[in-house]
């Protein structure tokens, strides 16, 4: 079996749009632990943080429409397609609470296990793939997903416990099961309290999924409009309604709170121009511009399984910036996880809509008449050579 690079990756640059994706996500993780306090709190109001990483996107991707345009051209497509910045509502308060909620599980759990539980959603991103886009799933599909879900799991599982238990009767076994403690406790210490067992029946478990929920629903919509509903908006546009319709969310969230002036005094907003605040600003900021280029052009299947790769590269990253230990457990998750990926790429997901594969950024902001002109004088030349 060949892996099918060439219907995972149309083009050179979707391949660059998904390792740089990766690499993002892998720094948004490292970069909110590395901004906790000893106690796994935040010194800044994580609410107002998303808020600006929102006016950020919002400011660069308006940058980005202006190249080729002006803002009066912005303002009339704005207007012409309020009816897609209305449907936009949907995934932006998805999103916001998904980004909020990052910042509380990240709190609670390690990176690498964080990481690891979210991809429970990989199953209901499939469901949700099959009822929207009426595309369904192959058999070889579904069981790469299913091992993805297994091995998430695995993180769960305690293997130190079957071999204390399968040795009870033995001296050795526990002097050595004494030694392990001690290791995991000191390694736990080092890791300041954080939750590194996986998935349990807590608070924080209610969260984690409440971020898978929001995750599923959010990606799945958001690809049917980039690629259905607004398949004919720039693409910077329907980044301009995500954004705009995002910071109405985050805003309503601080009202909520009695937090929306408080949020902006000289104090909160010192303790946020600080560089461990501001990467994360401007990383999750290009998170979000890139996410969207990932799901117009390439899925939101795949999406799920370069998240999942994402989980090889946090574990030893965080090993060796947090001395955050990798278990067994861990990596046998890690092992199944990259196996179900190694499946995946036998037979991809390949869901378009009406969307050209993308070769070079001009195409991504090409007119929705020059896209129907280019596809008509395609299917023109095809049907030239078939005479």
């Amino acid at each position: 079996m060949s892996t099918n690079w060439r219907e995972l990756f149309p083009t050179k640059l979707t391949f660059v749009i998904f390792l740089l994706y990766m690499s993002l996500f892998i720094g948004q993780g490292i970069f909110v632990t590395a901004s906790q306090e000893s106690n796994n709190s935040y010194g800044y109001n994580t609410v107002t943080v998303v808020l600006l990483t929102e006016v950020f996107k919002l400011i660069v991707s308006t940058c980005l429409y202006c190249r080729d345009h002006n803002l009066r051209s912005l303002v009339r497509d704005v207007h012409k397609d309020r009816n897609v910045l209305a449907l936009y509502m949907v995934p932006a308060f998805l999103y916001c609470l998904y980004n909020n909620l990052a910042f509380v599980n990240l709190a609670t759990f390690d990176p690498t296990t964080y990481y690891l539980l979210l991809q429970l959603r990989v199953v209901v991103t499939g469901i949700l793939f099959q009822i929207i886009f009426k595309k369904y799933l192959s058999q070889r599909q579904w069981i790469s997903l299913i091992l993805l879900t297994l091995g998430c799991m695995m993180k769960q599982i305690d293997f130190g416990s079957f071999y204390s238990d399968a040795n009870d009767d033995s001296e050795s076994a526990a002097i050595q099961q004494q030694h392990s403690l001690n290791r995991t406790a000191i390694e736990k210490a080092e890791v300041h309290g954080k939750n590194m067992s996986g998935f349990d029946f807590s608070l924080s478990a209610v969260f984690i999924l409440a971020q898978t929920i929001c995750s599923c629903l959010a990606g799945v919509y958001n690809e049917y409009l980039l690629k259905d509903k607004g398949a004919d908006v720039n693409i910077f546009v329907q980044n301009v309604f995500m954004y705009l319709d995002s910071i109405v969310c985050n805003a309503a969230i601080l009202l909520l709170r009695g937090e929306l002036l408080d949020a902006f005094s000289p104090q909160n907003l010192g303790s946020i121009m600080r560089f461990s605040v501001l990467i994360i600003i401007v990383n999750n900021a290009a998170i979000g511009i890139v996410t969207s280029f990932f799901l117009k052009y390439m899925n939101s299947i795949l999406k799920t399984f370069a998240s999942a790769l994402e989980l090889l590269f946090t574990a030893v990253l965080c090993y060796f910036l947090f001395s955050i230990p990798i278990y067994m457990n861990t990596a046998l998750a890690i092992a199944v996880v990259s196996y179900a990926i190694y499946l995946y790429t036998q037979s991809p997901v390949v869901n378009l809509g009406k969307v050209r594969p993308l070769s070079n950024l001009s195409d991504a902001t090409a007119k929705s008449t020059d896209k129907r002109k280019l596809l008509d004088e395609e299917a023109a030349e095809s049907d030239l050579d078939m005479v």
